[in-house]
């Protein structure tokens, strides 16, 4: 029942994206999604960071590399946004690797430059 791990969180955030496409389409930065949904996480009550620091472990050692997930929310859930023309391996494989780094089990890709949210939006689960 992997698939099923936070799901109720997920649909909160899923709620939340769709909001934000609703009201402002595809076509902008992803700097204007980001604060549109932060305005939507915490009208639905989920807690949530920014621009999260994921550490690399290098032969036992942390180190900051300067990676950042966008969202980290309800500290289990990360979230990468992108309003790109259309989501890369690149994109998937970046989450993936935050995941592994941060040790997180979920997290949703989310791109707002599509015409139908739905297109856009990728969960992965470790």
């Amino acid at each position: 029942m992997t698939t099923l791990i936070h799901g109720d969180i997920t649909d909160k955030i899923w709620s939340a994206a769709l909001e934000v496409h609703r009201n402002l389409g595809p076509g902008l930065l992803e700097s204007a999604y980001k604060v549109a949904l932060m305005k939507e996480l915490t009208e639905r009550n989920l807690g949530f960071r920014v621009e999260v620091p994921i550490p690399m472990l290098y032969k036992g050692e942390r180190l900051d590399c300067g990676y950042r997930a966008d969202f980290l929310v309800e500290g289990k859930i990360l979230i990468e946004l992108k309003a790109a023309e259309h989501i890369h391996n690149l994109f998937k494989a970046q989450l993936m690797t935050y995941l592994k780094l941060s040790r997180h089990k979920v997290g949703l890709l989310i791109n707002f430059n599509c015409e139908l949210l739905k297109q856009g939006v990728i969960r992965i689960v470790l």
